[in-house]
Formats: C-alpha cells, structure tokens, sequence
C-alpha cells in the first residue's frame, strides 16, 4: 500500500479540511504532517461549522484513526480547547486519535518569543499568526526542543524550565514592552499537559508503515499552502515548516516511494492573509465582493483576506514541486455574478515574459498579464453534477486543465461537505 495525500497550492486556506472530510471515508488513517494551531481547517455538515486546528480533519467519522505526526508542534493550551470543543459534540476520542512522541511542543515562552519578534519589526513584520509557531521549529532544528515523549519522563519539567528560562532571557534581547504573567501562563501549561496525556502517544513511524505492510489506506494532511513553504515559498513571508508534498516524508516517517496521489487544492481566485507579495490582488469592489461572498476571514486569526484573481504562474510552480497528479477546485460558487473573470497567465518581469516563479514577487519588478473570461450567472451551490455547471465556468476548468497540465476531479460549489462534486 501507498499513502495519498492533501495539499494546499497557494498561500493557505484553500479548503484542505473540508476535502479531507469528504475523502475520509475511502481512508483507514489520517495524519497531520506538519504546521501547528496556525491552521485553520474548517468543515461544516448539519448545518454546523468546525474548526480544527491541531487534530485531522477526518475526526468526525467513527472507526477512522487520526495521528498528529512528528512534523507538527502541538500547544497544549489550544490542543485542550480541541479536545473539549470535540466532546461537547459527542467525538469519542478514544483509540481514534494519537499523537507522535516526536511532535514538538509549543511553551508559552514561544509565542511570547513570536510577538516579541514580530513588534521588533515594525513595519517590516511578516504577519505571524503569533502562536510560537516560528520559535518552536527555531528550537527543533536549534536542538533544544521539548517533544511529547518527554512529557513520559521523570525530568520533563526540568527540561521545561530550563527551555522557559533560556527564552525569558531571549525576550529581553528584543527590547520591546510585552505585558505577561509567566506564572499563570506556566500553571496554565501544565494544566493541559495533564489534559493531553489522556491521548495515546505513538511512535509514529513505525506505526504508519506497519499499517501499510498490514494494507491499511492512509491519507496525508497538509497545513498552510505551497506558497507559504519555508524553501518555496515567498520568503521571507512564509510559515517556518515544509508545506509542499516533501515534507509528508519527513513528518510522517514514510518514505517518498511510499506516496502515491498527490491532491493538490485551490480557490478558484487567490487569498493571501497577513504581509507578502500578491501580483494578482483586487483593490476594487470585485476584490471586496470575493471577500464579502467568500466569509474570506482567517479561521485561526480572524483577520480579513487579501483576495485577487487566480495565479496560474504560481499554481503551476506548486504543482511541478509537488508532483500533484488530481487537482480539486474551491469555491467556483464565490464568483457567481462576476461578469468578466480574469486569470494571470505570465508576469511581465523586469520587462520580459516568464510563466515561472522568480526569485522575488515585489510589485516593483513584476505585472501579472491575464486572459478574460465570461463568468457565470448561474447559481451552482446546489449543482450535483459536472455537466450541470454553467458552460461559462466548464470553459473555466477546461482552461485551467490545459494550462497546468493536471485534471481537476474535485469540484467544490459551497462549504458543506454535500456541496462537493466528485468528476
């Protein structure tokens, strides 16, 4: 057996927890490889919106067991909030949800770390959603993390308050004014820890490839976008950890010949929450009506959505670094109404045509060039079949299909899991 797996294509809330609990069901296992509570995945059914952060997305299907791997850190705090959020709507948690013994753990010192930094930048700051997501794999490679395995040895709270001290120190390097009480965020801490040993703790490796010798199906899930890959990404506007299909690998411990489909996922227009470059981003009502349609608010932060015009010169660089081979388009249903429909198809770059991704995206040195389209009037977010969609919005797809090269199977026309339409 081989794993599949789920991707966002560019800068993150592309729908990825929503695809996976429509897929969940052909799966045995889910896993979460990377990323933190930065995440945001929603999925609503019932009438009912979700919000996960840490756990997978395939929690709410009874007999399916979701892992937290090794690639992910995990806060206790917002872990507890999780948990007890699952319960109070009747999730039974029990022998269906596990974490890796080698997932890092975020202290309250990182994310006091995360804010100390991003306010000594000023107007420099990259929009950090301020959870010590940065700091905590800054500890990882740095060798001085806290992993969940610890947490089953006797010096564990030693090696916390050693770490605490070291980052207290850190905090007044920055020389800026942060209010915080380290005692009751510390009380606070290990309040969860305790919470959070209720869990099964795996090693996650051997379990996941034991679990494929044994033929059980398992699919990837993967945090924030390609765009915002610490290597691939717009850098230095990015997340701290490997968004793209490579770092299912390192994060699940599974080999990359063990990985089989590569699902990549994208809006049909492009979001970008916090600082960056964005070469396609509306400063009009038609930008401000996507927002308006599309609820575009950061489902961890809150914070509204830039939103512009599909990028097919960064869809496509994400899609050759991720060996995607099935491609699932969101929210076709948002741009209903918009008469005239635009999609980038190069950038003029320092005065020449490219249809790559360079090595800087800053306005100054770069126009997108787009093609036209007819949008579509029609309401689709209760279509049930492809070949119901307005033809306005099939030519849309078949474009995209032959620019990028890869088949669009999933086609999303509302936030329910119903609303999903299986090509």
């Amino acid at each position: 057996m081989k794993i599949d797996m789920i991707l966002g294509l560019q800068w993150g809330d592309e729908g990825k927890g929503k695809i996976v609990d429509v897929l969940t069901e052909d799966y045995d296992i889910i896993a979460r490889f990377q990323g933190g509570p930065n995440a945001g995945h929603t999925l609503i059914f019932d009438g009912i919106k979700h919000v996960l952060h840490t756990i997978p997305s395939g929690i709410f299907h009874k007999n399916k067991i979701n892992v937290v791997g090794n690639g992910v850190v995990i806060d206790p705090v917002i872990f507890k909030d999780e948990i007890e959020k699952l319960k109070a709507v009747g999730v039974d948690l029990k022998n269906k949800l596990y974490i890796s013994k080698k997932a890092h753990l975020i202290l309250p010192t990182h994310r006091l770390i995360d804010q100390a930094s991003e306010l000594s930048k000023g107007a420099k700051k990259i929009g950090s959603t301020l959870k010590g997501i940065g700091p905590t794999y800054m500890d990882k490679t740095g060798r001085n993390g806290l992993r969940i395995g610890d947490l089953d040895e006797d010096d564990w709270t030693i090696k916390y308050e050693n770490l605490k001290n070291k980052h207290l120190d850190l905090i007044k390097n920055f020389n800026v004014n942060i209010d915080f009480d380290i005692e009751k965020l510390s009380n606070n801490f290990f309040d969860s820890i305790d919470y959070i040993k209720e869990i099964k703790f795996i090693d996650s490796e051997h379990f996941f490839n034991e679990s494929l010798k044994n033929g059980k199906k398992i699919i990837a899930e993967g945090a924030q976008g390609s765009l915002l890959d610490i290597d691939f990404g717009t850098y230095p506007y990015v997340t701290s950890s490997t968004t793209t299909a490579a770092g299912a690998s390192t994060g699940l411990g599974i080999a990359p010949n063990k990985i089989n489909d590569v699902i990549g996922i994208f809006k049909a227009y492009t979001t970008r929450v916090g600082s960056g470059p964005f070469p396609t981003e509306l400063y009009d009502e038609v930008g401000e009506k996507i927002a308006d349609v599309g609820k575009e608010f950061g489902a961890t932060t809150g914070r509204p959505r830039r939103c512009g015009w599909l990028d097919l010169v960064a869809l496509k660089h994400s899609i050759i670094i991720n060996g995607v081979t099935k491609l699932a388009i969101m929210k076709g249903d948002v741009l209903s109404g918009i008469k005239k429909i635009k999609i980038c198809t190069k950038y003029k770059f320092k005065g020449k045509l490219i249809d790559h991704l360079p090595f800087s995206l800053e306005s100054k040195n770069l126009e997108p060039i787009f093609e036209e389209f007819d949008g579509w009037e029609d309401d689709i977010s209760q279509t049930k079949n492809f070949e119901d969609l307005p033809n306005t919005f099939k030519n849309y797809i078949n474009f995209i299909e032959k620019h990028v090269g890869i088949k669009i199977k999933i086609v999303s026309v509302g936030p329910d899991r119903k609303q999903t339409i299986i090509v």
